[in-house]
């Protein structure tokens, strides 16, 4: 597989070196006030390809973030949970069967 990406990046630098040769002229950028740039047409693609691609980038990589982050709190919550449903159950301390204290309530009544 990495064979395949490197076969790829390779083909595409070639494809791009190719286009460069071929289209290596000039043009004429008309700006504010009169002012005219002469800029080459493959540094002026790669100038609007990269207005373009960054953004969408940095705002994809944004949300992969946050959605990292979510699911690695919500594994941690998953784990948690797991743990105390894995842990043995306490006992809970009931009173001595000859409570002299009296908490407990008269027979036939119900508190």
């Amino acid at each position: 597989m990495q064979f395949l990406k490197i076969l790829f990046w390779f083909l595409l630098a070639f494809v791009a070196a190719l286009f460069t040769y071929s289209n290596w002229t000039s043009i004429q950028i008309n700006m504010w006030s009169g002012l005219i740039a002469d800029v080459n047409l493959p540094l002026l693609l790669l100038v609007t390809f990269l207005i373009g691609f960054l953004p969408t980038y940095l705002y994809l990589g944004t949300v992969r973030w946050r959605l990292r982050q979510r699911l690695a709190t919500c594994e941690r919550m998953l784990a948690d949970s797991r743990a105390l449903a894995a842990a043995p159950a306490t006992p809970i301390a009931t009173p001595p069967v000859g409570d002299p204290a009296g908490d407990r309530a008269p027979e036939g009544r119900l508190i």
